[in-house]
This record gives C-alpha cells, sequence and structure tokens, in this order.
C-alpha cells in the first residue's frame, strides 16, 4: 500500500508543476509585456521632453526682452521709483504718463512718492509701457492726441 501511497503522491506532484508551469509561464509572458510597454513609454517621455526643450530654447530666443522684474511665481514687481525713473528715461511729464496708462496725473505723483500702488491691472499696463522705447511712447501719443 506504501507504493501506491508513493505513486499516489509522485503522480499529484508531477500534475501539480506542470499546472504551476502553464500559470507562471502566462505571468512570466504578462510581466515582459509589461516591462516592454513601461520602456517605450520611458523612450517616448524622453523624446518629448526634449521636444518640449527645443520648443522651450526656440521660444526663448523669439519672446522679446522685458525690463520689467518679476518674481519667481509670475508676478509682476511695481516699484515706485523705477516707475518714476522709466517716465524720466522716456521724456514724459506726469501728465503724458497719465493719459497713456488712462489714469489721472494725480494718481501717477501717488504712485511715484508711494502713497499709493497701481491695481494689477495697472501694474500689467506698466509692465507693457516699460518694454516700449521712447518713438513708440511718442508715437502712441501722438495717436492719443490724434483721436
Amino acid at each position: 500500500m506504501a507504493n501506491i501511497a508513493a505513486l499516489l503522491k509522485q503522480e499529484i506532484t508531477r500534475i501539480v508543476r506542470k499546472e504551476l508551469k502553464s500559470e507562471t509561464e502566462l505571468l512570466k509572458k504578462a510581466n515582459a509585456r509589461y516591462r516592454s510597454e513601461i520602456a517605450e513609454l520611458k523612450r517616448r517621455i524622453a523624446f518629448i521632453e526634449k521636444q518640449l526643450k527645443a520648443v522651450e530654447r526656440q521660444s526663448s530666443k523669439l519672446a522679446p526682452t522685458t525690463t520689467v522684474a518679476q518674481e519667481p511665481d509670475g508676478k509682476i514687481r511695481f516699484r515706485a521709483d523705477g516707475l518714476k525713473k522709466h517716465r524720466e528715461r522716456l521724456g514724459l511729464s506726469a501728465p503724458a504718463l497719465a493719459s497713456i496708462l488712462d489714469v489721472s496725473p494725480q494718481t501717477i505723483y501717488n504712485w511715484e512718492s508711494a502713497t499709493s500702488r497701481p491695481s494689477k491691472d495697472q501694474v500689467v499696463k506698466i509692465a507693457i509701457l516699460r518694454k516700449m522705447g521712447k518713438r513708440e511712447v511718442q508715437q502712441r501719443l501722438a495717436q492719443m492726441r490724434a483721436a
């Protein structure tokens, strides 16, 4: 009887190994497929990142340089003395600058003396003004007078 039990045990072990082998084979194939898909995705990400860097470099070359000081989070900084110096550099009076920015001359004086601060919309207008040169500003003033 011990002989039959040993044979039965051997047969069961053989069948279990055969079943386990077929199950693990499927898992190995799936694992290999997933690894190759992951490798392909990594290659695509690397390629896309290279393209992005190239586009950023190209756009930074094409973008005009600005003299507006920006904080790291992208906000535009405003400095009262900076506005006054830029106004003087452009050769503008406070009323002329006020007409360009669509505010009163007193507002310009208040900004320059740091008794008040411009709103966010006004700061954006000031940033645009800082990108302009003397000729552009004079042309804008002439257009405003003509209109």
